[in-house]
């Protein structure tokens, strides 16, 4: 078969650019920047960018909650230590409320009950229970009564003593005023329970008697029909004992009637509903800062308000962290930079010298810096200590990338167009070498964070002043609450896991984001 017989006539080929000029096309799009392209990179990481936007959410919670938090860390009241969460919007649900579900006997349940009745604050939600009957330990049926428990108000009457005569007439004005009733009559000091007699339960304003080491409320009976009626014991004013009263005068105030002990020096015994002296004392006395006890985190077996310990902690954690991280990444890339982008004898001094620190556990270094300078402050302890070794990792990720790239075409091309030193390592290696270095950096910010949180949970550094706490402080405070009182600790360890988890996230979403070698290879 012959060669000729294939060949194609020229007729069959049609010229497509017959004509007309050729010229290159005219590009459509923008030009991309390094940053820009490693932004959009970041953005189709849907990993990384949740994460991203945990971490902004935590950033701001810990910035933003100590500025207009009512409350500070300094702040504590012991009545209302251990005290729930809650939230204004499931305050009406079985959930979030402030409350906890209990299991009461008779004598405990007239306790908590009994506050309702004298003060309208009932320490049961809606006032409501149900009864059960269970058999006790020598197998006799007994009465059990189901409530769920507000950690709000079963604080109930407190005794305050040392009132001076203007601040008790402060508080008789702000009753009148107000239309609320702060102070109670006070009981009688000798009909008290026994127990209670020289620092007391102001809750027991009915009679009771003591059976068999037990004290029992026989001045509260609770009647087939679910009621009860009460002999109460209030101090009996006649206008000769040590007693003060106000009667209430039809048209001024809302109470019926107080009494307060007059103690030596003038001053005065008062007995109150502590729900409502809370709120005098920061709405009347101190106006426009706390209107009501409200803890949305609940509070500590102090009385601090978690929710604003837990911000200010973190905002603590997160500056240190910041600052360690920048500092360790300007000493490490320029030490870095230098070993290996010199190398030979002046790499050779300067690795020797990091590894001589290197050799010095961390922990050595923050206890002798401890011993020696007690008396210096322990976040400026924390900051030496992480510095004084933490900038060795960094040098050592720079080095590595500098010997990978010092060589490299475009370095030599550098090199012979008469670039010197400086501008070859930081202009030409270091931006190819960022991806590691930045992806390193933000990697250092938890680190710093999980090593500050567990020295002051193990005590180590205390950072446990007026103004200031830490999430490894809170974390160590509410261990022994773990089963009776877990929210002391679940929202420490929330907080704590979260921001680990999603810096591994964001640092391997900025590590793919910043490689070079990857541009281009998702399209």
């Amino acid at each position: 078969m012959k060669a000729a017989e294939y060949k194609i006539s020229a007729e069959k080929f049609n010229l497509i650019n017959e004509n007309r000029p050729l010229h290159d096309k005219e590009l459509v799009t923008k030009p991309i920047g390094f940053f820009r392209d490693a932004f959009n990179r970041f953005a189709r990481n849907k990993g990384s960018v949740t994460a991203a936007i945990i971490i902004g959410c935590l950033f701001l919670f810990a910035i933003f909650v100590p500025i207009f938090s009512p409350y500070t860390v300094s702040y504590s009241d012991p009545n209302y230590a251990y005290v729930l969460p809650k939230s204004h919007l499931t305050q009406n649900i079985n959930f979030y409320d402030g409350c906890s579900d209990k299991s009461f006997n008779e004598a405990s349940f007239l306790y908590y009950y009994s506050m309702g009745v004298e003060t309208g604050h009932y320490a049961f939600k809606n006032n409501a229970y149900t009864t059960s009957k269970v058999l006790n330990q020598r197998g006799q049926e007994v009465t059990m009564y189901n409530v769920r428990l507000d950690s709000y108000q079963k604080v109930g009457m407190k005794f305050l003593s040392g009132l001076t005569p203007d601040e008790y007439a402060n508080i008789q004005k702000y009753q009148d005023e107000y239309g609320v009733q702060v102070i109670y009559p006070i009981t009688n000091y000798s009909l008290r329970p026994e127990n209670q007699i020289d620092q007391g339960d102001a809750n027991f304003w009915f009679k009771t008697k003591k059976s068999n080491g037990v004290t029992v409320a026989d001045g509260a009976v609770i009647h087939e029909d679910g009621t009860v009626t009460y002999e109460n014991i209030y101090a009996v004013y006649n206008g000769k004992d040590n007693y003060t009263s106000k009667m209430r005068i039809e048209g001024e105030g809302v109470y019926t009637y107080n009494y307060a002990r007059v103690l030596s020096g003038n001053s005065y015994e008062v007995r109150v509903n502590y729900y409502e002296y809370y709120k005098y004392i920061h709405n009347y006395a101190f106006p426009d800062r706390i209107s009501e006890p409200f803890f949305f985190f609940g509070t500590t077996n102090l009385g601090k308000d978690i929710f604003t310990c837990l911000a200010s902690g973190a905002r603590f954690s997160f500056i240190l962290a910041i600052i360690v991280a920048s500092v360790n990444l300007i000493v490490g890339a320029i030490y870095g930079a230098i070993e290996g982008y010199y190398g030979g004898k002046v790499d050779l001094i300067m690795e020797r010298i990091v590894e001589i620190l290197s050799a010095i556990p961390f922990m050595i270094v923050i206890t002798l810096l401890k011993y020696h300078m007690e008396e210096t402050n322990h976040a400026l302890l924390l900051f030496i200590s992480f510095f004084l070794t933490g900038w060795i990792g960094m040098s050592g990720t720079v080095r590595m990338q500098f010997y990978r790239f010092k060589n490299q075409e475009y370095v030599l091309a550098a090199r012979t167009l008469g670039a010197n030193d400086p501008r070859i390592m930081f202009k030409h290696i270091f931006p190819n070498a960022l991806g590691t270095i930045v992806t390193s950096s933000v990697l250092v910010i938890p680190g710093v964070i999980f090593s500050e949180t567990s020295l002051s949970y193990l005590g180590i550094i205390s950072l446990e002043t007026g103004d200031m706490t830490s999430v490894g402080t809170l974390l160590a405070g509410g261990q022994p609450y773990l089963t009776t009182y877990p929210h002391m600790i679940v929202y420490p360890a929330i907080f704590i896991s979260l921001l680990m988890l999603s810096f591994n996230l964001f640092g391997n979403g900025l590590r793919d984001a910043f490689n070079p070698s990857l541009r281009g290879t998702e399209d």
